[in-house]
C-alpha cells in the first residue's frame, strides 16, 4: 500500500526520538519528546488552494522540521506518518 497526498499535503514520516541527552542521561519512552523533524515520503501535487496557485517546495527523501501540533496521524501496515499541508513545514534541514 501507498499514502499519495493530494493538493498540498506532504506525507512525513518523523525521525526517532532521541534516547539519551547530550551530557549522557537515559531518558525512558515516556520523557522522550517526540522530534520536530521529518523525512518526506511523499508530495502532493500542489495546484489551486483557496483560489491561489500553490507549487511544493520541498522533495521526497529531504528532512524537514514543521510545526508541533500540525497534521494528522496515520499508522499504515505498522508504520506511521503525519500528513501535513506544505504552510505547517517550517524549515529544510540541510
Amino acid at each position: 500500500m501507498k499514502l499519495v497526498p493530494l493538493s498540498d499535503r506532504v506525507v512525513l514520516k518523523q525521525l526517532e526520538a532521541e534516547e539519551t541527552t547530550k551530557s549522557g542521561i537515559i531518558l525512558t519512552s515516556k520523557s522522550q519528546e517526540k522530534p520536530q523533524e521529518a523525512e518526506v515520503i511523499a508530495v502532493g501535487p500542489g495546484g489551486m488552494v483557496d483560489g491561489k496557485e500553490v507549487t511544493m517546495q520541498v522533495k521526497v527523501g529531504q528532512k524537514v522540521i514543521f510545526s508541533k501540533y500540525a497534521g494528522t496521524e496515520v499508522k499504515l501496515e505498522d508504520t506511521e506518518y503525519i500528513v501535513v499541508k506544505q504552510n505547517d513545514i517550517l524549515a529544510v534541514v540541510e
